[in-house]
């Protein structure tokens, strides 16, 4: 891919940058200086813009707030000891970002777009990439409708924008989540695979009551009978049974994680065996208190790694094993995140250089 498309440029006057405090990040409040912007018009994507980050202005009857025409991504941005800017598998969010959005009747968004917008965005404000261990840069793109008509059919303008958080840890300890047999994120035949934001709205009210109890996340459970486990708010949950790496397979209630496949890799590499299939709760708590469940622990972009300390269901906290340097999540964690920073040799082709 060469860098061919034009984008018109507009810097910001002053940088904000001296106003942030890099030692103190909050994951999602502190926003870079400049934003992508391109709006699809009359059938096609127009002139590509990078402008100042900051609000825009839109109808009270924009049909994405109506009707939910909204999808978004999540990708993060780091740099290498040299100075260089490396992305972790940028083409994986393009293809699913256009998975979201031809199930949410919205236009496809060209790679050259995606790429160069994204590129060209992370060149300009670069020195808003965090150089401390274990922060980065998190790069949102996200697409809505903008046509203001209050009538139930797909609109036939559309905004698609990128803008960058740099961030620290999202999750800085072993997590606690309650197991959801009430409430369903998503059934067979919906949207439960795409990143629609209708999918996180419908999840807020459940995750608070589980907040309130205690919890951090809550694990999603099949819509129909509430045995199986399929993922958490925020991320693919993984576990280690009988030394196999276990996973639920992706499908049109399950999002198919850009970590997650990262970590199936990982372990493939190291020897270790994976099995994509159900898992029931009964058989992830037997496990618990038998032993056989070794390790949990969810995967995303923001979260990455996020072991699981307690799984609560049905009244009662089972305990998970304290993690040790040995333990598959801390290993599959520092081989990515040294993949992701340029530590260690991209040897699958999983990183952009820009």
């Amino acid at each position: 891919m060469t860098d061919t498309l034009q984008i018109d440029i507009h810097p910001i006057e002053k940088s904000r940058i001296d106003t942030i405090d890099f030692d103190n990040l909050i994951f999602g409040r502190s926003f870079s200086d400049h934003m992508l912007s391109v709006d699809y018009q009359n059938g096609e994507w127009q002139t590509p813009q990078i402008i100042p980050f900051g609000d825009i202005t839109f109808s009270p009857a924009m049909m994405s707030l109506h009707y939910g025409q909204a999808i978004f991504e999540g990708m993060k941005a780091y740099k290498s000891e040299s100075g260089e800017i490396l992305v972790f598998r940028p083409e994986e969010n393009w293809k699913r970002l256009n998975k979201s959005a031809e199930r949410m009747c919205m236009p496809a968004v060209t790679e050259e777009i995606f790429m160069e917008g994204l590129s060209e965005l992370l060149r300009l404000d670069s020195a808003w990439i965090p150089a401390k261990e274990g922060c980065s840069m998190y790069i949102r793109p996200f697409m809505f409708s903008t046509d203001g008509y209050v009538g139930v059919s797909p609109s036939k303008g559309y905004k698609f924008m990128i803008f960058t958080c740099p961030v620290g840890a999202y999750y800085t300890k072993p997590i606690r989540v309650r197991v959801e047999t009430k409430y369903i994120r998503a059934a067979h035949g919906g949207v439960g695979f795409s990143k629609n934001a209708g999918n996180y709205g419908a999840s807020l009210y459940p995750t608070k009551l589980a907040t309130d109890a205690g919890y951090d996340q809550i694990i999603w459970t099949d819509a129909s009978e509430h045995q199986y486990v399929e993922e958490a708010g925020t991320m693919n949950l993984l576990f280690v049974i009988d030394g196999k790496l276990v996973t639920a397979p992706t499908g049109d209630t399950i999002l198919d994680g850009v970590t997650r496949k990262s970590v199936i890799q990982v372990a493939r590499d190291f020897g270790m065996e994976v099995e994509e299939r159900q898992l029931s709760i009964k058989e992830l708590t037997e496990g618990i208190t038998s032993g056989r469940v070794q390790e949990a622990f969810g995967a995303g972009t923001a979260a990455v790694i996020a072991p699981i300390a307690t799984i609560g269901f049905d009244g009662v906290d089972y305990e998970l094993p304290a993690q040790s340097a040995n333990s598959f999540s801390r290993r599959v964690f520092t081989e990515i995140d040294n993949i992701k920073t340029g530590k260690i040799a991209d040897t699958r082709g999983w990183v952009m250089t820009i």
